[in-house]
């Protein structure tokens, strides 16, 4: 069972494709009221806002239950700076890799994002690969 029961299948709106976009680790896109839609000039950027774009209900529902997942991950990583400045209070211990162990987690469900889409991540989730252009 994919999970997705009871999740909209109503195009996404701005902010989950923002959303979408930033978890794949593109930058933003820009107002369209301007004219200059960015995405337009760059292959990859232009594929992954037609996929956002032509999604099936199904897909639609899959997209925000990867959204859902991603929320919650991500507050995880800023929250988890609340205990940086403690390693050990009585019979609790700071666990040193949380934000390391967080961020991989967060990065993992990005990275799982980008391939249900069927693009690669953005320069943020490139590890470091050099990129010719």
């Amino acid at each position: 069972m994919s999970g997705t029961l009871g999740l909209s299948a109503l195009p996404l709106t701005e902010g989950e494709k923002m959303d979408a976009r930033r978890f794949c680790g593109y930058p933003a896109v820009g107002s369209r009221e301007n004219g200059q839609e960015s995405w337009r000039f760059f292959q990859v950027e232009g594929s992954l806002e037609w996929r956002l774009n032509g999604l099936s209900g199904a897909e639609l529902q899959q997209i925000r239950l990867y959204l859902s997942q991603l929320y919650p991950l991500e507050s995880a990583v800023i929250g988890a700076s609340d205990n940086l400045d403690t390693e050990r209070a009585a019979a609790w211990y700071h666990n040193g890799r949380e934000v390391q162990d967080r961020m991989m987690l967060f990065t993992l469900w990005r990275r799982r994002l980008c391939a249900f889409l069927g693009v690669t991540g953005g320069l943020e989730l490139q590890d470091g690969r050099a990129i010719v252009i």
